[in-house]
């Protein structure tokens, strides 16, 4: 079912009276928010024009307001501003009524990323960035994916993507010079280059558990990352339902787009997809609406703050979490036209599929909203197709009858595991 579109509000207007100031244009209070699970908002600074080399991904959470004085060594930009935690993610409670709810609501605030932790991986980015200046001294380093996104967990890795501008830059050659440089600093270890097709150089912050995966001039991934951020801080149920259908995925070995099963960038825009689509829509499309805010020619340098001037969306949906999370699997385990739709995000639709080389002969499509190909495509196996599929039915099937998170995954089990990373 594809919602009724919802007019594009103007964010460029005189400055709004404080009580209709969106969450992210806040500053942050003195004293911290009261409820303590919620997750950091990210800020970003564009850097002064006399140092366009300089991180535009300086963080902003009430932990890192305290490192605003890295100092010039730290190619810091504009010192971080303290933003407000949106209040309505102290009303999560409000869709938790049942016991569903409040079991992904206890999954998620075990699982979700800290304040702590990113604050680690954006001292660890700074510290690189600095030492990466020393060969590239053009170079800026970027937090990306689920770490910066608001969707990761405690257990995520880091993703980092280097932009180098002016002449393009081979990948591979790079990457092997950062391995030669990595190898001569005293805080990295592990390092190893991953010669895929796009190629990645994997590497673990010395001492701790913290592993990272760096690219090279992967602008999409910048462009994404803020686009989710975006949709994870519409609403109050986005955030627990992507966590617990990626932990769902997961422990069913369906979550490995290596194994030719679904990638979790692949998953987070099924369930926006979902969340979509829904008779009153839980999210709208926020690049139909607000396209100045996401538009794909934008700047990289000037792509934080576009996601910065989205209007708050208000959902006339007061599903509960576990309502949607049941209405989630039994869409794609008996609604969805796996063989004649295309998810897309970009436009809050499943659209028809057509011949174009990236549908066709696909068993999954679903849209990246920034390059528009197909983001499913490492399911090329009927086997393996076949499997996701089924695990939708069964889900489904189970978690109907039983309205218990513990008849589709180890809900202790995985609390615990995530529990020894504190």
């Amino acid at each position: 079912m594809v919602p009724p579109q919802k007019p594009a509000l103007n964010y460029r207007r005189k400055r709004p009276n404080a009580d209709n100031t969106p969450y992210f244009e806040k500053r942050l209070r003195l004293d911290p928010p009261s409820h303590a699970t919620a997750s950091p908002v990210l800020n970003w600074a564009p850097p002064p024009s006399r140092l366009p080399h300089q991180a535009v991904a300086a963080l902003s959470t009430p932990a890192l307001s305290c490192l605003d004085r890295f100092g010039p060594s730290r190619h810091i930009s504009t010192p971080p501003q303290g933003q407000t935690v949106p209040k309505s993610f102290n009303s999560l409670q409000v869709y938790a009524g049942d016991h569903l709810s409040r079991q992904m609501v206890e999954l998620f605030e075990a699982c979700q990323q800290q304040s702590i932790d990113l604050e680690r991986k954006e001292v660890f980015r700074a510290r690189l960035q600095e030492d990466i200046q020393s060969i590239f001294s053009v170079a800026r380093l970027y937090l990306t994916g689920s770490s910066m996104n608001g969707l990761g967990c405690r257990s995520s890795d880091a993703d980092l993507c280097l932009v180098i501008t002016g002449n393009k830059p081979d990948p591979l050659s790079v990457l092997s010079r950062l391995r030669k440089l990595f190898r001569t600093l005293s805080y990295v270890e592990g390092t190893c280059l991953i010669r895929a097709k796009v190629p990645i150089l994997k590497f673990k912050e010395k001492g701790s558990d913290l592993e990272f995966d760096l690219n090279i001039n992967n602008t999409v991934g910048i462009r994404n990352t803020f686009l989710l951020r975006s949709y994870a801080h519409a609403d109050p149920r986005v955030r627990p339902m992507i966590l617990v259908v990626k932990k769902w995925a997961c422990h069913h070995q369906i979550n490995d787009a290596s194994k030719g099963t679904l990638s979790s960038y692949t998953l987070v825009l099924m369930v926006l997809h979902y969340l979509q689509t829904v008779r009153d829509p839980v999210l709208p499309s926020l690049q139909r609406d607000h396209p100045d805010c996401f538009s794909p020619c934008m700047e990289i340098d000037m792509v934080p703050e576009g996601s910065t001037h989205v209007p708050p969306y208000i959902s006339r949906n007061q599903s509960s979490l576990g309502e949607l999370l049941l209405g989630f699997l039994r869409y794609y385990a008996s609604e969805f036209s796996w063989d004649k739709q295309v998810i897309s995000v970009r436009e809050a639709t499943a659209f028809p599929k057509t011949y174009a080389q990236e549908w066709r002969k696909k068993f999954i499509c679903v849209e990246e909203p920034f390059e528009r190909n197909n983001v499913a495509r490492a399911v090329h196996e009927k086997l393996k197709f076949d499997a996701i599929k089924a695990q939708f039915f069964q889900s489904s099937r189970k978690l109907q009858a039983r309205r218990d998170l513990n008849s589709i995954l180890p809900l202790r089990a995985i609390i615990n595991k995530e529990a020894l990373r504190r």
